[in-house]
This record gives structure tokens, sequence and C-alpha cells, in this order.
């Protein structure tokens, strides 16, 4: 690890006013994994704070969501198309559907297109090594592309749904994964773990997996609560997960997506306040470091009074894509999608159609 992620995780602990000891357990965990992992124990002689490292002079800034549009009958079927994921170049579109010619229960699919300008192409299914007799649901790439998270309830494992991880070597051939694997038991539980969110922080190197787990009862969609598991660098292992109390309420709280620099998250809420049964909310933070703020409502412009779930947001966090079942569509659950400008910060598009 260079010297700077050294200084940049002390940094991290001073911010937080922490020493040998915290009240905080995700912080906890991430933060003395990560000194761990670089042969540091309780030290009295930690270099300076570099907090700020950890924060941006010119952060980010967009406008409103725009009215949002039915992806039209070429990606959406008379069935339920939902739980959505898109490539970082645009060009591949992930769903979940249990159309027919799948493999059993609900699969995941791609619908691809030659530029972001382009039309989306007609789905087909990712094959036996993603999908299984059973349900798949909800993709979530890594930045790198070079790996798939999701969640089944078809391949066995700890509980009523694992989540797994698929990895291939051309980022872009979306027909080359290898066997999906599953993360294991020390991140899933025997209830259903489902859900996906895949975050990098580059100050930290620390990885955080968010998913949605319904352990309270098992059989209640109010059981649905936020929770993340967090590892050091690509290899490490992901360790237990731990509730997120700020993003989790006693409502029915599921899918994520987080928009690449790790302050502001999308997700799926019945909590009260909301247009219909089941809304979009984005909570926001001031820096890597900091708790979740209270959630949003994304209010009527982009939700409506019908179900509004799994938000998937592009890698420059200006299209927004999610299922609805609002009136109009072609199925009960239809895939939509909203853009807003960007005022503000870097332009991300180009570097997302080019880097390697």
């Amino acid at each position: 690890m260079k010297p700077l992620a050294k200084i940049t995780l002390f940094g991290a602990l001073a911010a937080l006013g922490y020493g040998c000891s915290t009240d905080k357990p995700l912080a906890k965990i991430t933060l003395f994994g990560a000194l761990a992992a670089l042969g540091y124990g309780c030290s009295t002689d930690a270099p300076t704070a570099l907090t700020a490292e950890l924060m941006s002079d010119d952060a980010p800034a967009y406008g409103p969501w725009g009215t949002p549009m039915n992806l039209g009958p070429v990606v959406n079927s008379p069935y339920n198309d939902q739980h959505p994921a898109i490539s970082k170049d645009g060009l591949s579109l992930y769903i979940s559907s249990d159309r027919p010619g799948g493999l059993g229960g609900t699969d995941i699919w791609v619908s691809q297109r030659a530029s972001v300008d382009d039309p989306w192409g007609p789905p087909e299914d990712l094959g036996p090594n993603i999908n299984s007799a059973g349900n798949d649901f909800a993709p979530t790439f890594t930045p790198d592309g070079h790996r798939l998270y999701f969640h089944s309830a078809g391949r066995g494992g700890c509980g009523l749904a694992d989540l797994f991880v698929a990895r291939r070597h051309d980022k872009r051939d979306d027909f080359g994964w290898e066997p999906a694997e599953n993360l294991g038991c020390v991140v899933n539980s025997a209830y259903a773990d489902a859900g996906p969110t895949y975050f990098e922080d580059e100050a930290t190197g620390i990885t955080t997996l968010y998913f949605t787990r319904q352990n309270n009862p098992p059989t209640s969609d109010q059981g649905f609560d936020i929770y993340a598991t967090t590892r050091i660098g690509d290899e490490g292992e992901f360790g237990p997960a731990v509730l997120v109390p700020e993003l989790s309420s006693p409502y029915r709280d599921t899918r994520t997506t987080i928009r690449r620099d790790g302050l502001e998250m999308i997700i799926s809420s019945g909590r009260p306040g909301g247009s219909g049964s089941e809304d979009l909310w984005v909570s926001t933070r001031a820096s890597t470091l900091d708790p979740w703020g209270t959630p949003v409502n994304l209010g009527p412009v982009v939700n409506s009074t019908a179900f509004d779930g799994a938000p998937a947001l592009s890698f420059d966090a200006t299209t927004l894509y999610f299922f609805s079942e609002r009136p109009g569509g072609f199925g009960k659950r239809d895939l939509y999608v909203t853009t807003r400008d960007r005022l503000r910060g870097p332009d991300v598009a180009e570097d997302a159609q080019t880097a390697p």
C-alpha cells in the first residue's frame, strides 16, 4: 500500500475522533481492518491526519431528475422486467426478467447497443454460468467491469437467497462470465440476502458491498433492511455484514445504487412519506467517512402512485434506470429511465467509454 494511503487512513480515524475504541461498528470494522492490513496496531505515533485527501473542493452537483421514460417494447415485455444494471460504458443494460426463454423463474438478461445514441437491442439470456432454475436477480458491476455481483435463490448456499459473484476476462464480453461463486456464509445469512451494490473507496482502498437482508421475520416484506460488508483491497475477503441504520427503517428497504464518489445513494423504500407503495429515495453524505443522511424522497416527477424500485445509476451519475408498476407499461413491471444535468464537477462520460 502506498504511504499516502496509510496517512489517509490515520487521518480518517482522527477525523472521526477515534483512538483505539469506537461506538460506530461499521466504521470500526472498515478503518481498523484497513490499519490491520497495513500492519498497524493502536500506536500513538500515527502520521498527521490528511483528511483533505478524502474531500473534494470541486464536489459534483446535478440538476433535478426529469420525467421518466419507458424503455419501450424491445427491452420490456408482457412479463416482469426489473432490477437493472448499466455497464460503465453505457452499452450493456442487464435486467432481471421472468419472460419465456430463460432457465427458470427470473433470469438475468442483457440488452446491448452500439453507442449511447443507439436504441437498445432485444435482451438475451446470460446463460447457465449466471442463471439457474430458480430466481436470479439484481446484477451490479464492479467499476472495472470484470466482476458481476447478484443474488440467487436457485443455487443453494447459506439461506433463502444468497449473494454471488461471477468473473470475466474481457469486460466487454457479456457472455464470457465464468461460473458464479457464492460469497460464503460469513457474508450470507440463513435469511434472504439480496440486491448487492458495489463501492470502491479510492481514498482508503476499502470496498463496501451494500445489500438488503430480510430477517425480521424472514417471510415479511417489512423485514428488509440495508446491510454492508467491507474488505481491504481487491483480493481480500468480505467480513460479517453490519446493519446500516441510517438507511434502514421499520419498513421495506431494499435495492440501492451509489454514485461512484460514494457521496450519494438512491434506495428503494416503502417508508411513509412517499408517493406510492414503494418509492425511490436519496441519501447523501459529506465524505465517505461520514454516516449517510436521512433519505429524502425523489418526489412525484420520478416516483408514481404505484411501486417504483431497484434504481441503477450510470457511471457519470446523470442517468438513472429503475422499474415501475405505473400504468402505461407493457407488463406488470417495466423498465424506465430518467436523466439529469451535471452542473459542476468532472465530465467522466468520455473516460467511461475509453478506459481499459
